[in-house]
């Protein structure tokens, strides 16, 4: 097909407008690569999630044989769980990346900041995926982290019990709940699909951002094939690192106690949820109250939504914004202690430096950001003004 037929072509047309001949800023950066990274990870999760349901058997008594019924006797089972498992963790940690770069260059100003709130309900809904996912493999950590966070809904005044015994089913967690799990991280990536393509669309329409935060309309050229080669080259060292770490270390970024059966008569002495959820865990152990502790994970994560109503600077970009990069780098350094906190035990002095890590993070947001916007917003009209 030559590419006169690809323009003309009413299905063809579309990838040629998103991707062939989509018009990208000049001095965009491979921090950019990330968004490419994140579609391939989900296209990775999907087709080996997808065989891992043929499969499995949502049984409380068949879900741990199940798996080992993968590992260890259908053709390269190993491998497609291996890389489903492991496929997640490097999900988050590139989200996180994305995360990280889009606070960095400002890619929630303006038009993007519709962009921006899809990505968030995005992150939100992979959160949910990736938790119901973790408890399908019924091993010990799985049972009784579903037992704890299912449990923290009793929280919501009125309807919470009730609540959590409809989710179980039952009174504890059991098969009605291993059903209604698998059901929905069935369902769940679909809707993420849906949601990336409503993502995709609306940055196609806000024409995104660079690193310098300029909206000149002349310093732009063709994704294909001076962007495209570049994430190529993302897919590759991404494959690479991934294989790596399966063939490898396919255990390391798993807890030991889920290769033990479930066993609800007897607890773990601690239990953690996996490692890219441990930040939100570490805040809501952070909070003695348990209602309290609830709303400030939750607030957590949603958080991100208002940060476009917080931001108040003249300047996008970090890149001339110094002040700001610090307090952003103290950010990034709270969020990996806050990791390492979540899997620390529940004992002094980790809880003290759990609370001081929240209250670093949510300052952040509430006080830091629109206070440098404020600083600088002085700095511009009160004395660059007044020199010239």
């Amino acid at each position: 097909m030559n590419y006169r037929q690809l323009k003309k072509n009413p299905l063809l047309s579309l990838y040629n407008n998103y991707l062939y001949d989509s018009l990208l800023p000049l001095n965009i950066n491979y921090f950019y690569n990330y968004g490419s990274l994140l579609g391939f990870c989900l296209v990775i999760q999907l087709i080996t999630g997808i065989l891992l349901a043929m499969y499995y058997i949502p049984n409380i008594d068949l879900a741990f044989n199940s798996i080992e019924y993968i590992m260890r006797e259908v053709p390269y089972g190993w491998l497609i769980r291996y890389i489903h498992a492991n496929g997640a963790s490097f999900f988050f940690f590139i989200v996180y990346l994305h995360i990280a770069r889009s606070l960095l260059y400002g890619s929630f100003i303006g038009k993007k900041q519709l962009t921006w709130n899809i990505g968030v309900i995005l992150f939100l809904l992979m959160i949910i995926t990736a938790f119901i996912g973790y408890t399908l493999v019924w091993g010990q950590m799985s049972l009784w982290g579903a037992t704890v966070i299912t449990n923290l809904l009793s929280a919501i005044p009125y309807i919470g019990k009730e609540l959590v015994e409809y989710i179980w089913g039952g009174f504890n967690v059991g098969g009605p709940t291993l059903n209604r799990f698998y059901s929905i991280h069935y369902l769940l990536p679909f809707i993420i699909i849906g949601l990336t393509l409503t993502h995709l669309i609306a940055l196609h329409d806000s024409g995104g951002s660079n690193p310098l935060g300029f909206s000149s309309n002349r310093a732009l050229i063709p994704f294909h094939p001076y962007f495209s080669f570049k994430d190529l080259l993302g897919f590759i060292i991404l494959i690479l690192i991934l294989l790596f770490m399966v063939f490898y270390y396919p255990n390391n970024l798993g807890h030991s106690d889920n290769y033990i059966p479930g066993n609800p008569l007897i607890t773990p002495s601690h239990i953690v949820p996996e490692s890219y959820l441990l930040p939100f865990y570490a805040i809501l152990r952070s909070i003695p109250n348990k209602t309290l502790g609830v709303v400030a994970m939750i607030a957590s994560i949603l958080i991100l939504l208002i940060i476009p109503y917080l931001h108040n600077s003249i300047i996008n970009t970090s890149k001339f914004r110094p002040l700001y990069v610090i307090g952003l780098y103290i950010f990034f350094i709270t969020f990996i202690l806050l990791t390492w906190i979540g899997q620390a035990p529940v004992e002094e002095p980790y809880i003290f430096i759990g609370q001081i890590l929240t209250g670093i993070y949510f300052l952040f947001f509430i006080i830091f950001i629109p206070m440098i916007s404020f600083i600088e917003y002085f700095i511009y009209n009160y004395i660059y003004r007044y020199k010239n």
